[in-house]
Formats: C-alpha cells, sequence, structure tokens
C-alpha cells in the first residue's frame, strides 16, 4: 500500500507539475501575443505618424507652390497692366503728334493759300513767254 500511495503521489506530483508547466507555457504564449500585438500597434503608430508627416509636407510644399504662383500670376498681370499702360502712352504720344502735324500743316496750306492770293497771277494769253511774244509768231 506504501507504494501504490507513493506510485499516487507522484503521480499527483507529476500532473501538478504538468499544469504549472502548461500554466507558465499559456502566460508565456499570452505575454508574447500582448508583445507581438504592442509591436504592431507600434508599428502601426510610427507608418501612420509617418504618412502623416508626408501628407503634411507634401500639403505644405504645394500650398507653397501654390504661392509662388499666385505671386508670379500677379507680377504677370502688372507687367501686361503696364505693358498696356505704355502701349496707350505711345498710341496717344502718335496721335498727338498726327494732330500737332495736321495742324501744322492746315497752317502752311493757310499761309500758301494767302500768299498765293497776294501774288501776281499771269497773264492768260501769255501761255508763259515773257512780254506777251510767242516764239512761232
Amino acid at each position: 500500500m506504501n507504494i501504490q500511495l507513493e506510485k499516487m503521489k507522484q503521480k499527483q506530483e507529476s500532473e501538478r507539475r504538468k499544469r504549472a508547466a502548461e500554466e507558465k507555457h499559456k502566460e508565456w504564449v499570452q505575454k508574447k501575443r500582448e508583445e507581438e500585438r504592442r509591436e504592431r500597434n507600434r508599428k502601426l503608430s510610427k507608418e501612420m505618424a509617418e504618412k502623416a508627416t508626408r501628407e503634411l509636407e507634401k500639403m505644405q510644399l504645394q500650398e507653397k507652390a501654390e504661392v509662388k504662383y499666385k505671386e508670379w500670376l500677379k507680377k504677370k498681370r502688372a507687367e501686361e497692366a503696364e505693358k498696356k499702360k505704355k502701349e496707350k502712352e505711345k498710341e496717344k504720344e502718335r496721335e498727338a503728334e498726327l494732330q500737332e502735324k495736321k495742324t501744322r500743316s492746315e497752317k502752311i496750306f493757310k499761309e500758301w493759300l494767302q500768299n498765293a492770293r497776294n501774288k501776281p497771277r499771269p497773264v492768260l494769253n501769255g501761255y508763259g513767254f515773257p512780254h506777251e511774244k510767242s516764239p512761232g509768231l
């Protein structure tokens, strides 16, 4: 009976050890899974943070480009406006010159007309020869 009792104790001890080992194994597996889950979460949040950083940089770059484009466009429009203004000024100058020429021409014509009225008129029958003699007669 002692042997049976001894065997029973050994069996119980073996089962207790087995349960303890299984329990330790379960704890180890659970810790391992928890650690893996935390590592995945850490990687995921790192990736998300990097992605957010890239998106932010992209948006900042796009905004910067947009600001530069708007400045360029504003400068270009100002240049166009200045160019049109200069062209209008040149056109006004041309018109003023033409008007001045026209006025001067009219004045000179009127003076000529006035002088032409005061000049003696050629004789009608003289055909342009002096002393009213024609060469054929």
